[in-house]
């Protein structure tokens, strides 16, 4: 029996994919806040390495190289991929490198804009094998929009800072996404108001207000380390506006927080618009729903009047946990599994 574990290592979360003999069987996510401290990711690879047991082969990609804690991009591809090899010792090791295909580790150094984030490309490459259409991953922190056309990734972007630029990569995420960037402004007691440019809250606090939070998918810790319940998100939203939790009533806070999750999803709604206006997809291609923000991505498709079909559905994966959520481990390892 072949077995594969397929890694995705962001800057605030681990994901592993096991796939045995061309099947998904278990996936898992794990917090790994690399911007304190690199050192961080050798005991996370390790845990979940752990819990899966010995495999015949590792594949990964990454987006963690942006993390902050790394002077730039070339040397967090490099330090990365040492702390893969030095973690995954059992079995090979390749790295996917997006238009590359898969490399040995050993070619990082020399492949860094290949290497470097193209987690979405994986999935986006494997999603493209069902037909056209528009995958939408949305993850802690970003949202991926790309074009499936021909079987094939039909982005017009490849890199972070191609796909900022082309709309098909939106800067906002399920949990992680801080308030303050959602909107500079909001209505509250019947009047506009400005909004604090601090870190009082985040996108989960939103989420959890309105019950469209999945507290697995939340596994950073709070804005001001205070537990991650209702009653404790009303008062960290209430700070956004100046406020106090017990100055308004919960309806209140509910209608604030119905507010940024719509202004969120107007940001990846315009960032879908795009994309569909350039990518000449047929008007009933579906959206490919993956990422912890599934449950945004079939509002998106309601408001498209698109069929939405969930990432691991495609490949017999639908009722595997996390395998939604985690697409490039997901992708990775089923890439590899088809080039032994």
């Amino acid at each position: 029996m072949q077995k594969i574990i397929g890694w995705d290592v962001g800057g605030a979360h681990v994901k592993a994919a096991l796939i045995e003999d061309g099947h998904v069987t278990r996936v898992q996510q794990r917090p790994c806040p690399l911007w304190q401290g690199a050192d961080r990711l050798g005991p996370v690879l390790e845990a979940l390495l752990s819990a899966f047991g010995e495999v015949d082969s590792h594949v990964a990609t990454m987006t963690g190289e942006l993390a902050d804690v790394f002077p730039n991009r070339h040397d967090g591809v490099v330090a990365i991929t040492e702390a893969l090899t030095r973690s995954l010792t059992s079995g090979t090791l390749r790295l996917y490198a997006g238009r590359r295909g898969l490399i040995d580790a050993s070619e990082a150094g020399t492949c860094v804009e290949d290497v470097a984030s193209a987690n979405w490309h994986a999935s986006a490459a494997l999603a493209a094998r069902q037909g056209d259409g528009l995958f939408v991953d949305i993850g802690s922190t970003t949202t991926d929009i790309i074009p499936l056309r021909g079987g094939r990734v039909a982005s017009r972007g490849y890199t972070d800072a191609e796909r900022l630029a082309s709309g098909e990569l939106v800067y906002t995420g399920l949990t992680r996404s801080f308030i303050m960037a959602l909107a500079p402004r909001a209505p509250f007691a019947g009047a506009w108001t400005t909004i604090a440019a601090e870190y009082f809250a985040s996108a989960a606090d939103v989420h959890r207000i309105l019950g469209t939070l999945d507290e697995k998918a939340d596994q950073m810790d709070t804005a001001d380390g205070r537990p991650k319940t209702k009653d404790a998100s009303h008062a960290r939203l209430a700070r956004m506006i100046g406020r106090d939790a017990a100055d308004a009533s919960d309806a209140d806070w509910h209608g604030l927080a119905a507010w940024f999750a719509e202004v969120q999803l107007r940001q990846i709604h315009d960032g879908a618009f795009l994309a569909l206006s350039g990518a000449a997809l047929p008007s009933d291609a579906p959206i490919i729903a993956a990422g912890v923000g599934t449950s945004i991505v079939h509002r998106l498709a309601d408001r498209l009047g698109r069929r939405c079909i969930p990432f691991g559905s495609l490949f017999g994966a639908g009722g595997v946990e996390w395998a939604d959520a985690c697409a490039p481990a997901v992708a990775v390892a089923l890439l590899a599994a088809d080039q032994p």
